[in-house]
């Protein structure tokens, strides 16, 4: 017993040093230092006021901590999975919108454009936390249980999901006319710092707490590195893989509350659109390795952030959007390269031949 307590405090202080998190620190320096000598003025940061009336922060990097936040949380999530699984989810945009349909469903009843909600706020989170985590379940059953590859398992909800979405409000755009939907994602009167990013910091403490206080952290990594081996330990590698698309499941619906209170309402088609790409490359960006494995969690949540630096940028410097998914995909390459076992063989060979010439030479 004290052997795991002792390994689980490791695993716990490991995700805040190793060479992992400079990956995301080396990319987010980058980027700062690119935008400080093209254009200073994308650091200034003002007060002005809302359409609400309210005293608000804006700025280029008020919107990264806003719409990074959203990222964050699914990197969360989408970090496990990849570890416990060595496979990523790709239907997390789809399951947006399916827990954000939810969501509007409960609080609109039939009536898609109510004069008052028709339920609590909490009530309508807390079925669409229900639902999403039932979806992640069918993922995770399918992976874990049918030994279905990642992709192509979530491959199902990816097609269908939009869809299902659609049907749960019968095809119609329901709108909330009430504002303290909009708190969610957007800001608390009083508050000039959007209320995504709260919520992403309650999320990182949760996680925080429960990588601290249980040994999830500790058995992720050891059913992604040697299934086999983590089983003949006693370990059941079906159930960490399935536990992990769970609570992706549960990030899914936080995500899910922030995006359709940003507008109070839902494009079921363009919601969430290719945030599966971003939380998989905060992850890669992370320094995680996409087989799975040893993971970091604080260095994904850095690679959210940074990837909301990069998307803002392309934004300030007028790159059209269709565009931006290439300048990702030129990353994601780069990234994938770098964390191939070849690669990171012969990088482990240099640095071998480097000390022992150094220690020659010392001697």
């Amino acid at each position: 017993m004290a052997k795991t307590k002792t390994l689980q405090k490791k695993n716990f202080m490991d995700m805040f040093s190793g060479k992992q998190i400079l990956i995301p620190i080396v990319a987010l320096v980058l980027l700062a230092v690119f935008n400080l000598i093209a254009d200073p003025s994308f650091y200034k940061i003002t007060l002005d006021v809302n359409s609400a009336g309210n005293h608000v922060l804006s700025g280029y990097l008020i919107t990264i901590l806003d719409y990074g936040s959203e990222l964050a949380i699914l990197a969360i999530g989408m970090t496990l999975v990849t570890a416990a699984s060595g496979g990523q989810d790709i239907s997390v945009g789809a399951g947006i919108a399916i827990a954000g349909s939810v969501i509007l469903r409960v609080l609109c009843g039939t009536n898609s454009r109510p004069d008052h909600l028709q339920a609590p706020i909490i009530v309508a989170f807390l079925v669409s936390c229900v639902v999403a985590m039932l979806f992640g379940a069918f993922n995770g059953i399918l992976v874990a249980g049918f030994k279905i590859q990642p992709m192509v398992a979530t491959l199902i909800l990816y097609t269908a999901g939009r869809s299902i979405a659609a049907w749960i409000n019968n095809n119609e755009l329901p709108v909330i006319s009430d504002p303290s939907f909009g708190y969610f994602g957007g800001f608390i009167p009083g508050i000039p710092i959007p209320t995504p990013f709260f919520i992403a910091v309650a999320c990182m403490i949760v996680m925080g707490l429960v990588m601290k206080f249980t040994s999830l952290g500790l058995y992720t990594q050891a059913v992604g590195i040697n299934e086999s081996s983590s089983r003949l330990n006693g370990l059941n590698p079906a159930f960490i893989k399935f536990l992990s698309f769970v609570i992706l499941g549960l990030c899914v619906a936080v995500a899910a509350l922030i995006k359709v209170s940003r507008i109070s309402t839902i494009n079921y088609s363009v919601i969430a659109k290719d945030i599966e790409m971003d939380a998989i490359l905060a992850v890669a960006l992370g320094g995680n390795s996409l087989s799975g494995g040893k993971f970091n969690l604080p260095a994904s949540i850095l690679g959210a952030y940074v990837i909301q630096f990069l998307t803002t940028t392309l934004y300030k410097f007028n790159v059209k959007s269709e565009a931006i998914s290439a300048y990702k995909a030129i990353v994601v390459i780069i990234l994938v390269v770098i964390s191939a076992p070849v690669v990171r063989e012969k990088f482990a060979s240099f640095s071998q031949k480097m000390k022992v010439r150094n220690a020659k030479e010392v001697g």
